[in-house]
């Protein structure tokens, strides 16, 4: 027979029960009163969002990936995935629910305006992975997010280019907030680097060094630098929606002395390299291109001289934080040489080996043409 006390508790329970699945729908019946957090990532397969896939299953999210299904498609068989196309194939994403999303995919304003209309009905936030690329003038020092961003000379260009690609992130950004006003956080990086990144750009140096003998060395060791880990920067894009964090943020390390990174980088792979440093004028007249022939680095006379000294304290200030440069360094090389050979046998950025050796040659020459003549 059951007694007073147990009706009531039993009642309780029952109606604690209802609510749950009111409130959070009948998966919340099974997860006590604590509803799962669900997590929608645009892309996800490639270099950053496997790497934020990680941090948000370790941070207890239940994760689901829409993409096209052809990069890397065999990742993540635990998780669901929902195929679709950006360019105007959602389908598979009508009618579904998620806490919130992150798109790492996002080029055009109309594919961010899309997703982010369709899902903003019941998403309560929106991560966009932007780029500091947006600014219109990175020749100063100082950026923050507050400095105006690049405008399209044609708002319907459908193509990316050096000229469009800031101008398109910050269109995409705006689309993004006018979707979902009050409920985005824009995410500004620097350049991401670390294991796994396809492009080879801070990849360079660390393999480079590591072969030692002469290193060209771009300008000057206290040329400013700055880029981020793509575990710190995944880390942090979790954290965001942890904590409701919305706004713009430049992710990015604070400035780096261009001699400490190269010095990170011959202790990570413990070389005998030597650095020779090649004033900007110099690698200019020899048509060494900065960003691509030398990565990671800017001229300091330059139109992008302030790329290096972008300001981040609004995103440290939310929590966002960097491993030692030698970590970096180290794991990257680590992963570098875990590669087939057919990958490795030409990186995709940086100097080729006959290249940066006519340009120290002519250094050299140049150098000791200067030279004052013995008596």
């Amino acid at each position: 027979m059951t007694t007073r006390r147990e009706f009531v508790r039993d009642a309780g329970v029952a109606a604690a029960a209802a609510a749950a699945a009111a409130a959070f729908g009948p998966e919340a019946l099974f997860a006590g009163t604590n509803p799962r957090k669900t997590l929608l990532i645009l892309g996800g397969t490639r270099f950053l969002g496997p790497e934020i896939v990680e941090a948000a299953k370790a941070g207890g999210w239940t994760i689901t990936l829409f993409n096209r299904g052809k990069t890397n498609p065999g990742l993540f068989p635990d998780l669901e995935k929902l195929q679709g196309d950006r360019n105007g194939d959602l389908k598979s994403l009508a009618g579904r629910s998620f806490d919130a999303v992150v798109d790492t995919s996002g080029y055009f304003p109309r594919q961010v305006r899309d997703s982010a209309a369709l899902l903003g009905k019941s998403a309560k936030q929106y991560v966009f992975v932007s780029s500091i690329s947006v600014y219109a003038d990175l020749g100063k020092p100082g950026v923050d997010e507050t400095a105006p961003v690049a405008v399209l000379k044609d708002p319907a260009v459908e193509k990316v280019t050096e000229e469009t690609y800031g101008g398109l992130k910050a269109a995409c950004e705006a689309a993004a907030e006018t979707a979902m006003p009050g409920r985005v956080t824009n995410v500004r990086p620097g350049l991401i680097v670390g294991p796994n990144d396809g492009t080879d750009r801070f990849t360079y140096w660390p393999v480079r060094v590591a072969k030692g003998g002469e290193v060209l060395a771009p300008n000057r060791p206290e040329d400013p630098v700055q880029f981020i880990d793509v575990r710190d920067l995944a880390l942090w894009i979790v954290k965001t929606i942890d904590t409701k964090t919305f706004g713009v943020f430049n992710a990015t390390s604070a400035p780096i002395r261009v001699g400490d990174m190269l010095d990170a980088c011959k202790a990570a792979g413990g070389s005998d390299a030597r650095f020779t440093w090649v004033d900007a004028a110099f690698l200019k007249a020899q048509k060494v291109e900065e960003w691509s022939d030398l990565p990671v680095w800017t001229s300091p006379e330059g139109t992008d001289a302030g790329g290096g000294l972008v300001k981040n304290a609004r995103a440290v200030a939310k929590g966002l934080t960097f491993r030692p440069i030698r970590a970096t360094a180290k794991d990257t090389l680590d992963w570098w040489r875990t590669l087939p050979r057919e990958r490795t046998a030409r990186l995709k950025s940086g100097l080729s080996e006959e290249r940066e050796k006519a340009v120290l040659a002519a250094w050299h020459e140049a150098q000791a043409k200067k030279a004052p003549k013995a008596g």
